[in-house]
């Protein structure tokens, strides 16, 4: 019986390799887009709740639990730490990670520095707060903090420093832009979310993919207070760039400083303590 003929499959065209290769990258592609979308929220807000870690407060200070409701009834815990012979109060915005029980160091220092009492709190899902963070979240935990101290401790709002770091740039910036204040001061802030995840995740558009917006350009140009805004020249995180645009957008009266060798996760340098005492002496008394 004769043998079956064979013919040789010919290999595929190099059009038809690429068109493989750009079907197989697209799906990989966007894969990758669908992930980022799911994941938005864990990668930006890494709180720590109470029951996984938490620090006391500093030693040598009087501190005061707060506990007050956003409008959905979220219940929000704080620490107010007064100040003898204050005038007014520094609401402190947290950055991304951790709890308020992380940032009693810093406390001490603005305290030190500035003479006035301070309020720490958390967002929601952080540290001992109920709920899950969002951006519309954590705005409305900084105002439930600041109609506490208006209203509870009677605080005049024109006498509230507002001060922000890092993801907190964009609680503070957002309060200062509806709510009466005596400065805004941003620390090793952002100009928006958006631009943050774009410089991070370069190669995807991810600007164009993020929910969260803190807008802190744009409503940075609303505020007619004073406004110092700090940016460390080492920050591997948020790009200096986005610190000096800040600046560049506040209205006057405004202090720009050079963090000089400070990463992200670097303490305030005494300088710089020194230099935002000096400036709100002079244009917000």
């Amino acid at each position: 019986m004769p043998e079956a003929s064979t013919v040789a499959a010919s290999p595929p065209s190099r059009s038809r390799r690429l068109r493989d290769w750009l079907i197989r990258a697209g799906v990989i592609y966007v894969g990758v887009c669908i992930v980022l979308l799911l994941l938005e929220n864990k990668l930006l807000y890494q709180p720590f709740k109470d029951t996984d870690h938490w620090q006391p407060p500093p030693a040598g200070l009087t501190v005061e639990d707060v506990w007050v409701q956003t409008p959905d009834g979220t219940r929000i815990h704080g620490w107010y730490f007064p100040k003898e012979g204050a005038t007014g109060a520094l609401v402190y915005c947290h950055g991304n990670a951790l709890n308020l029980s992380h940032r009693g160091g810093a406390v001490r220092e603005l305290m030190d520095a500035l003479g006035e009492s301070v309020l720490l709190f958390d967002y929601p899902g952080y540290g001992k707060s109920d709920g899950s963070p969002s951006e519309a979240g954590c705005y409305a935990a900084g105002d439930a903090v600041c109609d506490w101290l208006t209203q509870t401790k009677q605080v005049p709002g024109e006498r509230l420093i507002l001060f922000g770091k890092s993801l907190g740039g964009g609680i503070a910036t957002d309060l200062a832009s509806r709510r009466p204040h005596r400065a805004l001061v941003l620390v090793k802030a952002f100009t928006s979310f958006p631009d943050i995840a774009q410089s991070q995740v370069w190669f995807m558009p991810a600007r164009y993919l993020v929910r969260n917006k803190y807008d802190n350009v744009e409503k940075l140009a609303k505020c007619q207070r004073p406004v110092a805004v700090a940016a460390g020249d080492c920050d591997t995180l948020i790009p200096w760039w986005m610190g000096e645009k800040l600046y560049a957008t506040a209205n006057e009266p405004k202090w720009f400083y050079r963090m000089a060798g400070c990463g992200h996760n670097d303490a305030l340098p005494p300088d710089f303590l020194t230099g935002l005492a000096d400036f709100l002496k002079r244009t917000a008394p």
